[in-house]
């Protein structure tokens, strides 16, 4: 949060519900998530409407004065795409560059040309969390899934064999790595430290995908037994390309942003003198803007130019890939007012003081929380967001390891069985030509695998760490 907006809402913040209006209060949540998603299933709202309304809602059964209600709101929007939404966009240009320039279809091409039958599936894992590390889930599916199927085709093999590892690669990334979006938005939102997130967060990722994908997709090609359907193998967007980048130079492009987050993380831990000039040397290319910023710059030379882009083909590029993220940003920024909403009517500390007394730990608090929206909403942005909200609170008196926790804790719940109300099931029910049956037997038990185990890890390390 910007200094600026930290000091408009200490100012006028929304009045705070005391400890007598504790009941009203919990009314107040439960019927402000009501609406939104209400709004979203029932009604098929965009969520940045949804949770527009619904923090409004929220406000008005508090018993808030609406005018500070909205203060709250667009303070906590302005604050929080002014935190990721810069990153966020950055994200997409790489994203986006790599997919034009034919870099992923470049690592897909040469992993697979190594790898066997039967590490198959392994090489889709390996595919789609490198892959997934720099673009969002939608995006890294729809490139993904012409691979998988002319895999699956080619190779006469088990659709769900080859598709369950290359999802668990995606989701696990989208759920637990920064710099996607929901990850992003926790790590603000709780004021962890975004490099630890991310070494923890990778910690986690690598035995959860294991699990999720090439070990769970053998008892997933048994339950459902299905080919890949030959209408939905599209176009790779390299054919049109007479040259594409290199391996090792689209590798060390996207791996860039993740090297000096990871780096800045661990000088901090070795030197630990703010005033020391590597540590500051550190905070500024290590910082997520700087880092992600650099990966961009490198991937116009590294990608664009082996691909034989043009200026004007590289803007084209930046531009389109900016195009889709604006209502992303527009979620992801009306979820930090919610937050916001949250905190200032009172909510945050309403459960710091319920929890006291409670045995439960407030990972696992975080976890099911973030488990409960995700079933409501089927977002595990909204789901990441708003659980981030509630819980923040709690993230005061932690250590910097446990807040990453924290943040882990959240974006495992926020992936826990997607059903009928989440576009990802649709997507993948669509591409791979399942029914909706075979699609809560393979997809959503996959997503639940993910989110439980990466739970689990996080309350383990936290036992440890």
């Amino acid at each position: 949060m910007t200094r600026l907006s930290v000091e408009m809402l200490a100012a006028d913040p929304v009045e705070p519900i005391t400890s007598a209006g504790h009941a009203q209060l919990g009314i107040a949540v439960l019927a402000g998530i009501a609406v939104i998603v209400l709004l979203i299933t029932k009604f098929k709202m965009h969520a940045f409407l949804a949770l527009t309304i619904g923090s409004l809602a929220l406000g008005a059964f508090a018993g808030a004065p609406l005018d500070k209600v909205i203060t709250s709101f667009t303070g906590g929007l302005g604050s929080t795409v002014a935190g990721v939404g810069v990153l966020i966009a950055l994200g997409a240009i790489l994203g986006k560059l790599l997919a034009d320039s034919g870099g992923a279809d470049q690592i897909v091409d040469t992993i697979l040309a190594k790898a066997s039958p039967r590490s198959m599936p392994w090489a889709m894992v390996l595919i789609a969390s490198v892959i997934g590390l720099p673009l969002f889930f939608e995006v890294g599916i729809v490139l993904l899934i012409p691979v998988v199927l002319m895999v699956a085709k080619r190779g006469n093999y088990s659709l769900m064999r080859i598709g369950i590892p290359a999802l668990a690669g995606l989701s696990v990334m989208h759920g637990l790595i920064p710099p996607h979006p929901g990850p992003l938005v926790a790590v603000d939102a709780v004021k962890a430290n975004l490099g630890l997130t991310l070494a923890l967060g990778v910690l986690v990722a690598i035995p959860t995908v294991i699990i999720a994908g090439p070990l769970f997709s053998k008892v997933a090609a048994r339950w459902v037994d299905v080919q890949a359907p030959d209408r939905m193998i599209p176009q790779r967007p390299s054919e049109d390309l007479e040259n594409r980048p290199g391996f090792g130079a689209t590798l060390a492009t996207i791996l860039l942003p993740v090297v000096l987050m990871l780096s800045k993380a661990l000088v901090d831990i070795v030197v630990d003198d703010p005033t020391h000039t590597v540590q500051r040397v550190f905070d500024v290319i290590g910082s997520p803007l700087i880092a992600l910023l650099a990966a961009v710059i490198v991937g116009m030379f590294t990608l664009g130019r082996p691909a034989g882009f043009t200026k004007e083909r590289l803007s084209s590029t930046v531009e389109k890939g900016l195009m889709p993220i604006a209502g992303i940003l527009l979620i992801v920024g009306a979820g930090g007012g919610f937050k916001q909403t949250l905190i200032d009517s009172g909510v945050g500390q309403m459960i710091l003081d319920i929890s006291k007394d409670w045995s439960i730990p407030a990972l696992l608090l975080a976890w099911l929380i973030a488990v409960a929206i995700r079933l409501a909403t089927g977002s595990a942005t909204v789901a990441t967001i708003s659980a981030a909200g509630l819980v923040a609170p709690l993230a005061a008196d932690m250590s910097s390891t446990h807040t990453a926790l924290l943040v882990l804790a959240i974006g495992a719940g926020s992936v826990f069985f997607s059903h009928v109300n989440d576009a990802g099931f649709w997507l993948v029910k669509e591409y791979f030509g399942l029914s909706v049956g075979q699609t809560l037997k393979t997809w959503s038990v996959m997503e639940t695998i993910i989110s439980v185990v990466a739970g689990g890890l996080v309350l383990l390390l936290s036992l440890i760490i």
